[in-house]
């Protein structure tokens, strides 16, 4: 089970091309037939072009012995930028594919007319295409050891360096970093580290104190928890008693294959080693689709229906069944998420989430600094009782990657709780998103402000405005833009960043 906690994560110009560096027209993608019933106001997913771009960037940002370089891509939009009153909205790339980050942040989209801006989405290295040592990146741990927050932090800050001094007119530009999840602590932590660069910065769904000894680490499990409970009357409890009915069919050989005929398995279960990892599977199944919980279809993680909770816990309203019924109707619920479209005829234990995101990096990083503790009971939460261990998971980290985490680096780095002598960040999260619980929930002062948002999923405000969204969310993106605008004009007040 240690390592489930690993994987949870895997659950962000029509000026001279010569000024931008390498750049090509290109498109995102375009709506599939799964697509066409999810509200597009505008028709803004058919017309996002964007121009990719590349950046030599140093790969040791930090020493001096180090000269080799690699290309880090960049997406640019430029078509509502505007140099005497515009700003630059510039994505934190988050642990994946720039373009699918891209292609889910309508709202940079949607208000990039309103703040006249240019639209920057920068790739993290190490996924994507900006690989340091191309095909090589993965194939010996020697090549990850730049692979850390600090050195994306600082190719982020050299782009935006290289955008003003090479884009004409964007030099007095003010520019602000927008990221959500793992993206989202990153936009939080480039305004910590570079406010001569970034004027302010928006960390949507930013568990930036999901680390060791800020925050209970049962609470991430808490929260997944009650999303299921206010969705059905039985549904969280169905669950909780579905672990002891798995244990006692993984028990026999039989066992073993009817969970493996009952759950559409491509590859049967034989040891109970298997039977862990067929938990481990269906604890993430639970985590995503709280974190996925929107209101309308959606394809972020999966292609799903509005309020994916709801519509499973439809197939858990009976608690107190035996052990193959209950788990029958498990069966139901978890094919609301892999194979809400039908098209699945079984499913892989080993992808639980879109193949987007680069799970062999975020296992590096979840090794070595971004280590977040999560742990449950099965009394305050509906999955099994599972200690948080640091040796253990240090032990499988070592035999993984030959590294060890250090799990106070994060904390001590970035000021953990102590962050009040920062300025200009919003933090929103979601009430119904589990790492609502690691995130800044509360005002720290007038200029570190917490915008909670109760129906809010995983970062849905930096989703594309939909007729289904709650009043909540569109109250929240109000203000987000409220602030952004502040920034603005506090900044050509000032003539420049504070």
């Amino acid at each position: 089970m240690m390592g489930y906690y690993k994987m949870i994560w895997q659950v962000l110009f029509s000026l001279s091309l010569v000024s931008l560096g390498s750049c090509a027209q290109g498109f995102l993608a375009r709506p599939t037939l799964r697509d066409a019933s999810r509200p597009d106001p505008g028709g803004l997913r058919a017309t996002r072009s964007y121009r990719t771009c590349y950046i030599t960037q140093k790969i040791d940002h930090f020493g001096f012995s180090e000269d080799r370089t690699f290309k880090q891509r960049y997406l640019v939009v430029d078509r509502h930028w505007n140099e005497d009153t515009g700003s630059v909205l510039f994505y934190t790339g988050n642990e994946g594919d720039i373009t699918w980050f891209a292609n889910n942040t309508g709202f940079m989209w949607n208000i990039a007319e309103e703040l006249n801006a240019i639209l920057v989405f920068a790739e993290h290295r190490y996924y994507g295409e900006s690989l340091p040592f191309g095909n090589k990146t993965f194939s010996d741990v020697k090549y990850l050891n730049y692979l850390t927050s600090e050195q994306a932090l600082a190719d982020f800050a050299v782009l935006i360096q290289h955008l003003k001094n090479t884009v004409p007119g964007i030099l007095n530009t003010p520019v602000i970093a927008i990221g959500g999840s793992y993206g989202g602590m990153l936009a939080a932590w480039l305004r910590m580290k570079y406010p001569n660069i970034v004027i302010g910065a928006l960390a949507a769904s930013a568990p930036i104190w999901q680390f060791e000894n800020l925050v209970p680490c049962g609470t991430f499990y808490r929260i997944v928890t009650e999303d299921f409970r206010k969705s059905g009357d039985c549904c969280s409890q169905s669950i909780r008693n579905s672990w002891a009915a798995i244990n006692r069919l993984a028990s026999s050989k039989e066992g073993l294959k009817w969970l493996s005929s009952a759950f559409h398995l491509c590859s049967p279960l034989k040891t109970l080693e298997d039977a862990a990892v067929f938990k481990a599977w269906l604890s993430e199944t639970w985590v995503n689709l709280a974190m996925v919980d929107y209101p309308y279809k959606a394809d972020f993680l999966e292609p799903l229906p509005a309020w994916p909770i709801e519509v499973a816990c439809k197939y858990l309203k009976y608690s107190k069944l035996p052990d193959k019924l209950l788990l029958q109707n498990i069966f139901q619920a978890v094919n609301i998420y892999y194979n809400y479209t039908g098209s699945t005829s079984c499913f892989n234990l080993s992808q639980t989430a879109t193949k987007s995101l680069g799970l062999q990096g975020w296992s590096y990083q979840a090794c070595t600094e971004m280590v977040m503790p999560l742990c449950s009971d099965g009394i305050s939460d509906m999955f099994e009782p599972q200690k948080w261990d640091l040796h253990a998971y240090s032990e499988e980290c070592f035999n993984t990657w030959g590294v060890k985490p250090r799990a106070l680096w994060i904390p001590t780095l970035y000021g953990g709780k102590n962050i009040s002598a920062h300025s200009n960040i919003i933090f929103s999260n979601g009430g119904l998103d589990p790492w609502s619980g690691g995130g800044v929930t509360h005002n720290i002062t007038d200029t570190l402000v917490a915008v909670v948002i109760p129906e809010g999923a995983h970062h849905l405000d930096l989703r594309s405005n939909s007729p289904f969204d709650p009043s909540s969310v569109l109250q929240a993106r109000l203000l987000e833009v409220h602030y952004m605008k502040l920034w603005i004009q506090q900044y050509r007040a000032n003539k420049g960043p504070k």
